[in-house]
């Protein structure tokens, strides 16, 4: 039977899986109900586990029946501090907390495909590591199993690793997206604080007002990107956060502005951490002023390895036939802490389309939203695409 037809065969389990996950999200490093449950979906099966010392970890190793090398396959469990505004008889039970990103989806399909990989042990010509992530939103999860051991966790460095995600919005159901090289952005942060003087209103030149130099930088920040960097190695600044001020009346001592800042190469993440404080330097000094600006330095590029991009499109192909996968044209702004396992391990990302039935892909709420809603029937396609990738890749490291 193949890995298609028996994990459709499993899909009530993988759906009474991700249903549980969805009702009692997690936020973080600390996933101990989480942490349980997959324990419990995975008991019985032939791995050797252990679980995270500074994070509610899952590391499970499957002993293939021949020799070889070791693939590490990855699935996040954390959640977000959203509080869900949708009617689903699933619902999460947590008022602030929702798998709003589909990370229940992503494990129970690694669940699924732990299952079908020990139903076919003898098979695999060498190891797969089972890597169940938390903290993937902004904690580092990824980085903290790295230095846990992860990677070597089959007693040797891993020679491939695979992440998925799911998305419930932009692409078509059960679409797989993928692409060589940079998939997903490194992710900074910017935060300036503008020191002046405050004072009244009626009187600006008594003070220093910090406001309209804030402003300016906020509008330089833009320029800068258009004009310093070449647009086909883009550079994106978003200032999300500005406060200021207490009265319209009263001039305040002090203006502060927070941005992301996005990139898709080592070089440019360099020259724009050094030209935007020297921006907001060169303008508060300008204004008289002070400044205190720092940048804090986020996830990476998660840059896909060409070879094993392709090994992953072409899998695809191989499981479901012609059709279903996708090379995209371009990376996607947003970031994935699976970067510091790509900077240590070649390896692939892909996307995978799970807008449900009845929305259209092109306007339903996107990842993050207190709205999104992903469709349970790509559970089983995810957990063949899972377990093949790694049964594949083994085998062709064998020959």
């Amino acid at each position: 039977m193949s890995f298609t037809e028996s994990a459709q065969d499993m899909r009530d389990e993988l759906v009474e899986l991700r249903h549980s996950l969805h009702t009692t999200p997690e936020v973080g490093l600390s996933l101990p109900r989480t942490q349980e449950k997959v324990l419990a979906a995975l008991d019985g099966l032939p791995l050797e586990i252990t679980t995270g010392q500074s994070l509610s970890s899952v590391t499970a190793v499957l002993r293939g029946g021949r020799p070889g090398p070791a693939v590490l396959l990855r699935g996040d469990m954390d959640a977000l501090p959203v509080s869900e505004r949708n009617d689903l008889a699933f619902i999460s039970q947590h008022e602030g907390r929702m798998h709003a990103c589909g990370h229940d989806l992503h494990t129970a399909m690694l669940a699924g495909a732990a299952h079908l990989l020990a139903g076919r042990r003898e098979e695999l010509a060498g190891d797969v590591i089972f890597m169940f992530q938390p903290g993937e939103e902004g904690f580092e999860g990824a980085k903290h199993m790295i230095e846990e051991g992860v990677l070597d966790a089959a007693g040797e460095r891993a020679v491939a690793a695979y992440g998925m995600h799911v998305v419930s919005a932009m692409l078509p159901p059960a679409l797989f997206v993928s692409r060589p090289g940079p998939i997903m952005a490194a992710a900074d942060t910017f935060l300036v604080t503008v020191k002046g003087r405050g004072g009244h209103g009626s009187t600006p030149q008594r003070a220093l007002d910090p406001i309209p130099a804030a402003c300016e930088m906020v509008t330089a920040l833009q320029t800068l990107v258009t004009r310093q960097f070449d647009v086909f190695d883009p550079v994106v600044i978003t200032v999300g956060s500005f406060h200021a001020g207490t009265a319209d009346n009263v001039i305040p001592d002090d203006a502060r502005f927070e941005a992301t800042i996005r990139t898709f190469s080592k070089e440019h993440r360099t020259l724009v951490k050094r030209r935007v404080v020297e921006l907001v330097e060169g303008i508060a000094a300008a204004h008289g002023l002070g400044v205190e600006a720092s940048f804090g330095m986020g996830y990476p590029v998660t840059v896909n390895d060409a070879t094993e991009a392709e090994f992953a499109g072409r899998t695809v192909d191989d499981l479901f036939g012609p059709g279903r996968f996708f090379v995209a044209p371009q990376p996607v702004m947003g970031s994935e802490d699976f970067s510091y396992v790509l900077e240590n391990v070649p390896g692939a990302f892909v996307f995978l389309g799970a807008c449900p039935d009845g929305r259209d892909p092109a306007t339903a709420p996107y990842n993050h939203s207190p709205e999104a809603m992903f469709s349970d029937s790509v559970l089983p396609d995810g957990a063949a695409l899972y377990a093949s990738l790694a049964h594949t890749r083994l085998a062709r490291a064998a020959q």
